[in-house]
C-alpha cells in the first residue's frame, strides 16, 4: 500500500505536508471520529481525500453547495480519481445509474447535500456501499449558533444509524469555541480528535481605510499592486457598475453574481481563474470552493457582516505564501448601515408570517398541501407584484428554512431532459418519415445510455458536436421530435425554486420557535459588533484581533497589517525614515527593481525597517509593484 507521503506527491505534486494535515490524515485511518479546523486556503480537502484513497471503499462527502461539488468533483476527475455528484436535476434513472457503480466500487468520492442523504433512494442503496468515511464540509453549518446554520445538517447524525462504525470528519474554515462544541454534539461525535490549527496568515497584509471615494483608493491599489484580484461589492447591480469602471480604466475586470445563468458564472470564473480576466468584481456568491493561489489583493468595497465570513473572503488572497493584500475600504455611513442589519435580517413575527402568506398566495398552495414538492419561484416578480423589498424576502426565507417549514433554492439548475414516448418501430423509421431530423435522432441515440427506456438528462452542446450540426440546428430538431410526439423535451432551466418540506400551514397558526429565534438575533447582533470593532479599532494587530475572535490566542502581531506597520512607524525617528525613504527611491532605477536585489543593495538597513518604509511607500503611492518588481511612481 502507497504511504500518505506517495498519493500527495502522485495526485497533488506536492512533496510534504503542512500544518496539520498528516496528524488529521492519520486520525481518519486510525477510525477516530475527527475535527479539522483549518484556515482558508489551509488544505482542508486533501485531510479527507487521501485517506480515502488508502483505504478501499466509498468516501461519503457532504456539502451545501452544488457549486463547490461541482468544483470539487472536477478537480478530481482532472487527476483521474473517480469521483460522482449526486447533484438536483438529476433523473430517476441517472440516480440509480451511479448508485449501482458506486454499489459495485466505481467511485472514490460520492459527494451529495445532506437532503440528499434523507432521500428514500439514497437510503435503499447505503447498506450496499463500502463506506470508508463521511466527510461533513462547512461543518460550521450544523450549528445553529453559528452564522451560517443549516437546518438539514443537524440530520446527517442519522447516518450513525446506517454506519455505526464509520468514520466522520468534520471541516470548517470558521468556527468559535460555541459552534466547534455544537459540531461535536449535533454531529454526535465519539470522543474526537480535534485539530485546531492557527488561524494566522503571516504573508496576507489587512488593512482599513476610512475613505471618501472608495473607486479612487480601489484604482490606486490595482495600480500599484499588480496581478489577479477579486473585489467585493454589496449588491448584483454594483458588481456591474464597478467592473465597467475598472474597463474605463484600462483594467481587465468582470463581474460575478448568483443572478446569471450557470453558463454565465461558469465562464467568468474559468476566464478568471486562466488569468484571462485580471479582476472580478463580485458579491459574496463568488469564492466558495475556487482553488486559485495567485490572488494579490481582495478589496471589499462593502462591509461584511460579521468575522466569519471576511476571514472567508480576505483569506482567498496570498494562498501560495507570497505577499498579498486585503483591504477594506468603507465611509461613516457604512458602519450606521451595518448597524442597522439585524433589524432586516430579523424581521417581526408579523412581517415573517405576511411574506410565508404572500408566497402561498403567488404559488396558488391551498393549506394542507405542498409537502414535498417544488415550485419554480420568480423571485424578483414575487417582490413586486407583493410590494416587498427584497432583502427582507431574502431573510424570511432563510428564517423560514431554519424552523422547517421550506427550503430556498436560488441557484437551481435543471438540466435539458428527454423522455422517448413512441414505439421502436416510429423511431426506426424516423429516417423515411422525418429525414430533417434523423442526424439529431441517431446523436441522442449513440450518445445517452439507455434512453429509450427512460428520461435522461442531455447537453444540447455534447450533440451538437457528435451529430456534426450547430447548437441552434440540435436545439430546433428536438423541439421538432417533441412536437411530433416522439420525444418529451425538457429544455434547461435555471428558475429559483421553493421546496416544502412540510405542507403549507395557515399564515397565522404558522409554527415558531421565538426562543430560538431570539437568541440567533442577538448572537448576530455580537457578531456584528464584533466586525465594527475590527474595522474601527486602531491599536491592535488585525491579524491577531481576527485570530482571537476565533479564540487562537497564540498569534503574534503581524507586524504587517496597517495597524502594526503605524505602530512601527512611531517607533522610527523622522529623520530615520526620510533617510531610508530617500536611499530606497534613489535606489530604484527608470526600469524598476526587484525586491531581493533592492534588500542586497541596501543591506546595512534592518530588514525591518527597511519593509516598513516599503510597506508605506506602495500604500502612499510612491512606489507600485509589477511583475518585475519595484516602479518608483514618481520618476
Amino acid at each position: 500500500m502507497q504511504t500518505k507521503e506517495q498519493i500527495l506527491k502522485q495526485y497533488w505534486g506536492y512533496a510534504s505536508f503542512k500544518g496539520d494535515q498528516a496528524a488529521i490524515i492519520q486520525s481518519v485511518l486510525d477510525g477516530k471520529d475527527t475535527v479539522a479546523l483549518l484556515p482558508t486556503g489551509g488544505g482542508k480537502s486533501i485531510c479527507f481525500q487521501i485517506p480515502a484513497l488508502m483505504q478501499k471503499g466509498v468516501c461519503l462527502v457532504i456539502s451545501p453547495l452544488i457549486a463547490l461539488m461541482k468544483d470539487q468533483v472536477e478537480n478530481l476527475q482532472k487527476r483521474n480519481i473517480p469521483a460522482i455528484a449526486l447533484v438536483s436535476g438529476m433523473s430517476y434513472y441517472e440516480l440509480t445509474t451511479v448508485l449501482k457503480r458506486a454499489v459495485q466500487d466505481e467511485y472514490r468520492f460520492i459527494y451529495l447535500s445532506p437532503e440528499r442523504v434523507e432521500t428514500n433512494l439514497f437510503q435503499e442503496y447505503l447498506a450496499q456501499l463500502n463506506v470508508n468515511s463521511i466527510a461533513i464540509d462547512e461543518a460550521h453549518c450544523v450549528s445553529q449558533w453559528g452564522y451560517d446554520f443549516r437546518p438539514p445538517y443537524l440530520r446527517i447524525a442519522n447516518l450513525r444509524n446506517s454506519l455505526p462504525n464509520t468514520p466522520f470528519i468534520a471541516l470548517t474554515a470558521s468556527a468559535t469555541t460555541l459552534v466547534q462544541k455544537d459540531i461535536v454534539d449535533k454531529l454526535q461525535l465519539k470522543q474526537p480528535n480535534i485539530y485546531h490549527s492557527s488561524f494566522e496568515k503571516p504573508n496576507l497584509s489587512y488593512s482599513v481605510f476610512k475613505i471618501d471615494s472608495k473607486i479612487n483608493k480601489a484604482l490606486q491599489i490595482l495600480q500599484n499592486v499588480a496581478g489577479s484580484s477579486i473585489v467585493y461589492c454589496s449588491n448584483r447591480k454594483e458588481t456591474k457598475r464597478i467592473a465597467l469602471l475598472l474597463q474605463q480604466h484600462g483594467f481587465s475586470a468582470d463581474f460575478y453574481h448568483a443572478g446569471l445563468t450557470q453558463a454565465e458564472r461558469s465562464a467568468k470564473q474559468t476566464a478568471w481563474i486562466e488569468n484571462k480576466t485580471r479582476i472580478i468584481v463580485c458579491t459574496n456568491a463568488f469564492g466558495m470552493g475556487i482553488d486559485k493561489p495567485d490572488v494579490r489583493t481582495v478589496i471589499h468595497l462593502s462591509l461584511p457582516d460579521c468575522i466569519e465570513n471576511y476571514y472567508q473572503e480576505a483569506g482567498r488572497a496570498g494562498r501560495d505564501g507570497n505577499r498579498a493584500y486585503a483591504v477594506l475600504l468603507y465611509q461613516p455611513t457604512d458602519i450606521a448601515t451595518l448597524q442597522l442589519l439585524p433589524q432586516e435580517k430579523f424581521p417581526t413575527y408579523e412581517v415573517i408570517k405576511q411574506v410565508y402568506q404572500s408566497i402561498a398566495n403567488y404559488l396558488q398552495i391551498p393549506i394542507g398541501i405542498g409537502e414535498g414538492k417544488y415550485y419554480d419561484f420568480n423571485l424578483i416578480e414575487f417582490c413586486n407584484n407583493f410590494k416587498l423589498n427584497f432583502h427582507v424576502v431574502m431573510s424570511v426565507l432563510k428564517i423560514l428554512e431554519q424552523q422547517g417549514h421550506l427550503a430556498f433554492n436560488e441557484n437551481i439548475f435543471l438540466p435539458s431532459q428527454v423522455e422517448f414516448t413512441t414505439d421502436k418501430y416510429t423511431i426506426n423509421n424516423v429516417e423515411n418519415v422525418y429525414p430533417n431530423v434523423d442526424a439529431t435522432m441517431k446523436a441522442l441515440l449513440r450518445t445517452y445510455e439507455g434512453i429509450f427506456e427512460h428520461r435522461v438528462s442531455i447537453n444540447e452542446k455534447l450533440l451538437a458536436k457528435v451529430a456534426k450540426l450547430p447548437y441552434e440546428k440540435i436545439y430546433a430538431d428536438l423541439k421538432i421530435l417533441h412536437s411530433y410526439g416522439i420525444i418529451e423535451y425538457w429544455p434547461q432551466k435555471e428558475t429559483p425554486q421553493i421546496y416544502f418540506l412540510v405542507n403549507r400551514a395557515p399564515a397565522e397558526h404558522l409554527y415558531f420557535n421565538t426562543s430560538i429565534y431570539n437568541t440567533r438575533k442577538q448572537l448576530y447582533v455580537q457578531r456584528i459588533a464584533a466586525m465594527v470593532d475590527n474595522i474601527e479599532q486602531t491599536n491592535i494587530c488585525r491579524s491577531k484581533f481576527i485570530s482571537t475572535y476565533f479564540d487562537d490566542n497564540t498569534v503574534k502581531d503581524c507586524g504587517i497589517c496597517d495597524n502594526c506597520l503605524a505602530k512601527k512607524q512611531l517607533e522610527l525617528s523622522t529623520i530615520e525614515f526620510a533617510n531610508i525613504q530617500e536611499k530606497i527611491l534613489n535606489a530604484i532605477s527608470i526600469s524598476g527593481i526587484n525586491i531581493k536585489a533592492l534588500q542586497q543593495n541596501l543591506k546595512n538597513i534592518p530588514k525591518e525597517k527597511l519593509q516598513q518604509v516599503l510597506e508605506f511607500l506602495i500604500n502612499e503611492n510612491y512606489l507600485s509593484m509589477n511583475t518585475i518588481g519595484l516602479i518608483n511612481k514618481k520618476n
